[in-house]
């Protein structure tokens, strides 16, 4: 199958898909996917978690208060579970990968199971503004939580995704979709969100990761970051990645605008810590603790939550051991905790708005 999107002066396109940056990503063969599980059984992995996975009641009075603020909302994040966070900066209530089905799996009766219930259901969100899509894995890319987040009262949310996904959006009746290649950027007009919102420059950016939905369509749609640049907050999500040079042109990328008389780097990065285990498998598509403080440094942001932890069981490590890897890489790396924080379900931290203007917004 060709790739529609196809542009030979782009390193990362194929003529029938994409690729990374710094390496290629190869499909595991069955007979490694063979040897993970078979070594799985042996050793008695994934261990239980030695405590349960915090969590706690959502401040609602906050969300639904500060989505009614407009440009007056105070820059914050909740972590909803998984991968989804709502941020909650420049007037706008954005969701990244909304996952909010029981299991993420193509079907609700089978495959990796919620441990851990989301920290706001769907009818408790305020009304969404945006959709971040970074790929469409199952645990990212729920159509359960989708349609119906295209189905909320007032109106779809804008989604915006990596090339390739528009067509899949198109037969559920989803067509308010922007597509994005590397490093392309779509200007939040205030026209578009209504007259509370400021211009927001919302780009895709490079990671380290693949995608696939059936056995037949690997590689053919795009995977990505996003670095949204509202004037309040400078956030960026990084999706699923592996660890890559990728993170360093990012920063490289966004210097003009991250300079300390526009304020600084990103003031909060929402950075994956889990299902990284064992690494001879995981490690070409899944950071661990020690390589997500990494990215936190090769970004030189301010603030880090951690995401991608304590809801699936999709590899080997404990459900409840990332955090305590991530701690472990903070201390040898000379990180004060506080820098990369890691929040119950359902908890919301706020963020310190941040001042100067964007450049070249």
């Amino acid at each position: 199958m060709k790739n529609p999107h196809y542009n030979p002066l782009k390193p990362h396109h194929r003529p029938d898909g994409f690729q990374n940056t710094y390496q290629s990503f190869r499909g595991k063969r069955w007979h490694e996917l063979l040897r993970w599980r078979w070594q799985a059984w042996r050793q008695g992995h994934p261990k239980a978690p030695s405590r349960p996975i915090p969590v706690v009641a959502p401040e609602l009075d906050f969300v639904h208060a500060n989505a009614r603020a407009g440009l007056g909302m105070q820059p914050a994040a909740t972590w909803i579970g998984h991968i989804t966070v709502l941020a909650q900066i420049g007037g706008l209530n954005i969701l990244t990968d909304p996952v909010f089905s029981e299991r993420c799996a193509p079907v609700q009766w089978a495959g990796p199971r919620r441990h851990t219930p989301p920290g706001l259901t769907l009818a408790q969100l305020p009304r969404i503004d945006v959709v971040l899509l970074s790929h469409n894995h199952y645990d990212h890319m729920d159509e359960a939580s989708l349609v119906a987040l295209g189905q909320q009262a007032g109106g779809p949310p804008l989604f915006i995704m990596p090339l390739g996904h528009k067509a899949w959006f198109a037969r559920r009746g989803i067509h308010h979709v922007v597509e994005l290649d590397w490093w392309d950027t779509h200007v939040l007009e205030a026209h578009t969100l209504g007259p509370a919102h400021a211009r927001i420059p919302v780009t895709l950016t490079p990671a380290q990761h693949w995608s696939a939905r059936t056995p037949t369509d690997a590689l053919r749609s795009l995977w990505g970051g996003f670095a949204v640049q509202s004037p309040d907050c400078h956030l960026f999500f990084a999706g699923d990645t592996a660890y890559s040079k990728d993170f360093v042109d990012i920063r490289q990328h966004f210097a003009r605008s991250h300079t300390p008389e526009l304020g600084g780097g990103f003031d909060l990065a929402l950075l994956p810590i889990g299902a990284y285990e064992p690494r001879w498998f995981m490690k070409d598509q899944h950071v661990n603790p020690e390589e997500a403080v990494q990215i936190f440094h090769d970004l030189g942001c301010k603030q880090a939550m951690a995401v991608h932890w304590g809801c699936f069981q999709l590899t080997d490590e404990p459900l409840d051991e990332p955090p305590r890897a991530l701690a472990r890489a903070l201390k040898a790396a000379g990180t004060a905790p506080e820098r990369f924080a890691v929040l119950a379900v359902g908890e919301t931290m706020r963020v310190q708005a941040r001042g100067g203007a964007i450049d070249g917004a």
